[in-house]
């Protein structure tokens, strides 16, 4: 299987590798990721041809990672029996970054995303994909079969604007069956979601990828989930990222998008 094949919700995981490689290549002290830049030789011509992203955009996608990573970090350390389960997967390059040699990680993805995640990054020690889809309890009841009752931290990278919120609300309150569970998401608030659709998404070159869900504040989430639901962290997006040496136009964007709140992480537990 070749990049050619995938849909146009997955073909947005070319997005997020783009801005890891731009960072490692222009940005090493927000992000360098060396799995990232061995790809890029690896990836459709046509895809690395036809980017015309702006420095914001591409480092939107890399803050993205920097975000997850403090998140991942904190919670091997925290629960170092835990385990890592990647709903989304694409072709992250986490686990090349926050392995620590010990803990065990997922994968999920629909099937021809992780047929072709296979080709270019092949299950590792301790790594383990799942053809699925993320919304349904097929994989979350493979994986407690096999870990019954260890802490799991799910985390959905760029994934939970692409479904509806109904949706997301099951899932949740499906996760929340499945004993120690902490979810880990990237979101917008309504007016975020608003500048993605007219502008972010059209730049990155997937205005046909459609956008619904986003939160504006992770307390009334909680409160619709329910089943004693905790946040344990809403954080403006780039509260972490290091500035140093950014356009003025990027640091302007980034700046305003957290004075506004419009992209955050979220972290709950279940």
């Amino acid at each position: 299987m070749n990049g050619s094949d995938l849909g146009v919700v997955e073909d947005t995981l070319y997005v997020p590798m783009l801005g890891r490689i731009y960072a490692g290549e222009n940005c090493r002290n927000i992000l360098y990721d060396k799995k990232a830049l061995e790809l890029k030789s690896k990836m459709p011509q046509s895809v690395v041809d036809n980017d015309k992203q702006t420095q914001y955009t591409y480092l939107a996608s890399a803050s993205r990672s920097v975000n997850m990573d403090r998140y991942i970090t904190d919670f091997i350390k925290r629960k170092p029996n835990g385990i890592i389960v990647q709903l989304g997967v694409g072709l992250e390059t986490t686990f090349y970054r926050d392995d620590n040699g010990n803990t065990l990680w997922y994968g999920v993805d629909l099937p021809n995303v992780i047929e072709y995640r296979k080709g270019l990054l092949p299950e590792q020690d301790r790594e383990k994909y799942i053809a699925g889809d993320a919304l349904k309890e097929e994989w979350i009841e493979n994986i407690r079969k096999e870990h019954p009752s260890e802490p799991l931290l799910i985390t959905a990278s760029g994934l939970f604007y692409y479904f509806e919120k109904e949706n997301v609300m099951k899932l949740f309150k499906m996760l929340g069956k499945y004993g120690d569970i902490e979810v880990l998401f990237d979101t917008v608030n309504k007016s975020g979601m608003n500048m993605m659709k007219k502008q972010h998404m059209k730049t990155v070159g997937h205005e046909d990828a459609k956008m619904f869900f986003y939160v504006d504040s992770a307390d009334e989430l909680v409160k619709e989930i329910g089943n004693g639901a905790k946040v344990l962290a809403e954080e403006k997006y780039y509260s972490h990222i290091d500035k140093t040496g950014l356009k003025f136009s990027t640091k302007m964007s980034m700046i305003i998008s957290d004075w506004l709140s419009m992209v955050k992480m979220v972290h709950l537990a279940l």
